[in-house]
């Protein structure tokens, strides 16, 4: 979506530049206010005509469960009054982006069809890292489609040594 990426550039950008060097401790708050605003209920509340600004800002805050920075608070308020609440992942995607390209870093899903332990997964961390030539902030999730290998999302850019996907290679390879 061009025009929800489009939308959220600014509000992302001002809160990086409000943030200044206190921006990566923002992430996590705006990762639990992108959780919240993706809920569909929530958003129905929002977009009700009979229901103002300060209460679905009261319903926000109360759903995140969490003290929000001021700064944080500021970019909710605004967005819930510009009624922009569903663009606000797009928003935090883009700051962690922000912040990300600012230390160097990028994150990474990692997608396994098994559980990963921390051992393991540092050794996988330190390859990936070499591979892509970046800091990797990784994070596992479990697919058990994958039947066996790893599936690595950096940004626009994938690794996928599954077996899955080595599969619909012979697939493709054998039917041409």
């Amino acid at each position: 979506m061009a025009e929800l990426a489009t939308i959220a550039r600014p509000y992302a950008e001002a809160l990086f530049k409000a943030a200044g060097g206190a921006a990566a401790g923002l992430t996590g708050q705006m990762g639990v206010l992108a959780a919240v605003a993706a809920d569909a209920q929530l958003r129905q509340f929002a977009d009700n005509p009979k229901v103002g600004a300060a209460q679905v800002f009261e319903v926000v805050t109360g759903a995140a469960q969490t003290a929000l920075d001021p700064k944080v608070s500021n970019l909710l308020s605004a967005v819930i009054e510009n009624g922009r609440l569903n663009a606000l992942p797009e928003i935090a995607a883009q700051f962690t982006a922000l912040v990300n390209a600012q230390s160097g870093s990028s994150d990474a899903t990692v997608y396994s069809a098994f559980p990963i332990d921390d051992a393991a997964l540092a050794d996988v961390v330190a390859s990936l890292e070499k591979r892509f030539g970046r800091k990797l902030k990784a994070r596992v999730e479990i697919d058990a489609e994958l039947i066996g290998g790893i599936r690595v999302v950096v940004g626009d850019e994938v690794l996928d040594t599954s077996v899955k996907a080595r599969l619909e290679q012979m697939k493709v390879a054998l039917t041409a």
